[in-house]
């Protein structure tokens, strides 16, 4: 697989790596005293070097991501699903397959995931869906963005590695997410972000108590000034989230995939559309389905994975409508902010699996993804960010162009609450009218 240079690879990615469940080598335990649950190393996706658990991101041998590797449980799947079954509603369920203590769920944090897997029936009829359509509704976190599942793992290595505040570079959400958590868990928290994001994610963001800092500049100026940061020693005793916990973080998206395989009765998807920022999610969607079918939770049959961007910032689309194995950098020009990253470090593993599962990447423009909010939420009471837009927005453009199965299982992403993002569809909502207090201006309006 082809690589970038570390300079332009500010925060790698972590795809999916083989699941040991056999004994980790005496190497891979030079963690010492760190309690990571079953992880046991990490390892380069692209050369394989191993390391012992710590804060790193890039291999020392080739530059590649690192990702962890793990010792997962062995034994008869049924007993390990009557054990997720049995455990909390949210990701601490799957505790056994995660790099967590196995007492996570009694520390202090915000405890997300198990959000609703919801039967969208109406909107099915819509789009000409025959087959099961399904909304993964992530808006149920508690700050209202699956950001809350990677940033809870990320504040268990936090914690194993002594770190004392918390930081991330975000385009909304993930600052709002790494700010609630922190304050829960003790930490301090320093976040930075786009000087010109939504209201309501800055405001979300600032709540919590943390410092809030805004950058001028994209999202890619943010991420390029927090790998600064992470060199110097004004970042000593800072745990950025996506950069030097990314290995850690990442883990949290697969959490989506073993919350929809349950949900659908421990069984797999047929496709699933998966909006695009970095790509980390889309990939770590893919690992978690491989792990579950690996430990026999599932049945191991084919499923399709199809990547959602917007047109204003679609590089991975446009790579693989080209049929090109490396992603171009663009600027992002789109409503879409929580998507809008130009260059994605995983972009050339969304293309990978893409690809190797016979699934697509296709975009949407602003107009497209506007329309998309206000179908999902009314067909099915569901408000979505921006991002929830994309998702919808490029599965029904992908089954008009006959590329996604309307007879399959699917399953769609809302990443998001439409809340965060009111400016997208504020000007082409509101009242139905405006009328003076008496039935018979009702009468006049038409209304009754």
């Amino acid at each position: 697989m082809r690589r970038k240079g570390l300079a332009a690879m500010a925060v790698p990615a972590a795809p999916a790596v083989e699941v040991s469940t056999a004994a980790a080598p005496a190497a891979d335990s030079a963690a010492g005293s760190v309690n990571l649950g079953p992880a046991v190393a990490l390892s380069c996706r692209e050369c394989g070097e191993r390391f012992g658990l710590g804060p790193i991101f890039a291999c020392e041998v080739c530059f590649g991501p690192l990702e962890v590797a793990y010792e997962l449980p062995e034994g008869d799947p049924e007993e390990l699903r009557r054990r997720i079954e049995a455990g909390p509603n949210s990701i601490w369920r799957y505790a056994p397959l995660l790099p967590v203590p196995a007492d996570v769920a009694s520390r202090p944090n915000l405890n997300p995931g198990f959000t609703q897997l919801v039967r969208a029936d109406n909107l099915a009829r819509e789009l000409g869906v025959t087959g099961e359509l399904h909304i993964k509704d992530d808006s149920g976190n508690p700050t209202h963005s699956f950001k809350d599942r990677v940033v809870a793992i990320a504040v268990e290595a936090a914690r194993a590695f002594g770190f004392t505040t918390l930081s991330c570079s975000s385009t909304g959400n993930l600052a709002g997410a790494v700010g609630a958590a922190a304050a829960r868990a003790g930490f301090r928290s320093c976040v930075f972000i786009p000087h010109d994001l939504e209201a309501g994610k800055v405001v979300m963001a600032a709540v919590y108590g943390g410092d809030l800092v805004g950058i001028e500049g994209t999202y890619d100026d943010v991420n390029r000034f927090c790998s600064e940061l992470i060199g110097d020693p004004l970042g000593e005793g800072w745990g950025f989230v996506n950069v030097n916990l990314r290995p850690y973080y990442g883990e949290g998206s697969k959490t989506l995939a073993y919350e929809i395989c349950e949900q659908l009765g421990w069984r797999l998807p047929d496709q699933i559309v998966v909006p695009i920022a970095s790509g980390s999610q889309l990939t770590k969607i893919d690992k978690g389905l491989k792990e579950l079918i690996r430990l026999g939770l599932v049945e191991d049959r084919p499923y399709k994975i199809f990547g959602a961007q917007a047109e204003g910032c679609s590089p991975v689309s446009r790579a693989f409508k080209d049929g090109h194995d490396v992603v171009r950098p663009v600027k992002p020009d789109t409503i879409a902010k929580s998507l809008a990253i130009g260059n994605p470090a995983d972009g050339p593993y969304v293309l990978d699996i893409a690809r190797r599962t016979g699934g697509a990447v296709e975009d949407v423009d602003d107009a497209r993804i506007v329309d998309a909010i206000k179908l999902l939420a009314r067909t099915e009471g569901i408000f979505a960010e921006t991002a929830g837009g994309v998702t919808v927005g490029v599965t029904r453009k992908l089954i008009e162009a006959g590329v996604l199965d309307p007879t399959l299982t699917t399953v769609v992403l809302n990443t998001g609450d439409g809340l965060k993002t009111l400016d997208a569809v504020a000007p082409t909502t509101g009242p139905s009218a405006v009328i003076r207090p008496n039935l018979d201006a009702f009468r006049e309006a038409g209304l009754a």
